[in-house]
């Protein structure tokens, strides 16, 4: 069944966030409800519910917490998680995340995917890497060999704009980006060329 969450069709709804099959559509967040309607006819679209949103989320960082006090929350669904130093499940990140993932399932219902890397940058791509129900684990001596093939477009912050311009100079991957030097970087993205520098290497300190 294809479901997504958003506004009536009918007054100017927007889509607010989608299932999977419903996404093979085209049907994606931010879009108008007609338009997703006219994608997937059949699809079914609930209103939102925060209070619900709010409860669950509380819950889960109630679970993460169990786990270490360094979060650093990015949504109601998502944070990052530092646990070098916790002690729980031996000190072993892939072990927490996977108990973590178990206990939202067994006390909240609900499935979630979990990413673990060396820093933040890593760890998010990780997460994205087994969705809608996964875990991806980068460990430190796998992180060259990783980001070479790694899409520009997995980059924090390299939207359609940054992505047609690194795609103009023949740059699809992180091993291509890495050819360019700081000067090349900082004469096509200014501001922004020391963190390219450092994240198509899979540096994020």
């Amino acid at each position: 069944l294809a479901v997504a969450v958003g506004g009536d069709p009918g007054r100017r709804g927007v889509i607010a966030t989608a299932n999977y099959k419903a996404r093979k559509y085209g049907v994606r967040s931010a879009m108008p409800s007609w338009k997703a309607m006219q994608l997937c006819p059949d699809l079914v679209i609930i209103h939102p519910n925060f209070d619900k949103y709010k409860q669950e989320s509380r819950a889960i960082h109630e679970i993460f917490h169990s786990f270490t006090d360094i979060i650093e929350p990015l949504s109601l669904d998502e944070a990052y998680l530092d646990v070098t130093a916790s002690d729980a499940c031996g000190g072993s990140a892939t072990l927490i995340a996977r108990e973590i993932r178990q206990r939202i399932w067994d006390e909240r219902r609900l499935t979630a995917s979990a990413g673990v890397g060396p820093n933040k940058f890593l760890a998010k791509v990780a997460s994205d890497w087994k969705k809608p129900n996964g875990l991806f684990v980068i460990r430190p001596e796998e992180v060259d060999d990783f980001v070479k093939e790694l899409p520009i477009e997995k980059i924090s912050g390299i939207g359609k704009v940054t992505a047609q311009k690194l795609h103009l100079l023949d740059i699809r991957t992180c091993a291509e980006l890495q050819q360019l030097d700081m000067a090349q970087l900082e004469e096509n993205f200014g501001s922004r060329a020391w963190s390219l520098y450092q994240l198509c290497r899979g540096q994020d300190d």
